[in-house]
């Protein structure tokens, strides 16, 4: 088990990077939140693994709207 944890651990690091450094800086900067929220996304990930830091990123994107909150919002 701990191999697949690792395994999907260096895909979902290696997706944030790629966004962080490949597509982001072609888009304008808009994030509400800081940290942003890729950045928030590798530190889930680094903190809490795979499966939960990915569920906690993808709760955080979905806040990421016009009604969503804004502000400071780390990593608990």
């Amino acid at each position: 088990m701990p191999i697949i944890n690792w395994l999907f651990k260096h895909i979902f690091l290696a997706l944030v990077w790629m966004y962080r450094y490949l597509i982001s800086p072609l888009t304008p900067g808009s994030c509400r939140f800081t940290p942003t929220c890729s950045g928030y996304a590798h530190q889930a990930i680094v903190k809490y693994g795979p499966f939960k830091g990915g569920w906690m990123a993808l709760k955080r994107i979905g806040r990421c709207q016009p009604w969503g909150g804004h502000g400071y919002d780390p990593v608990p």
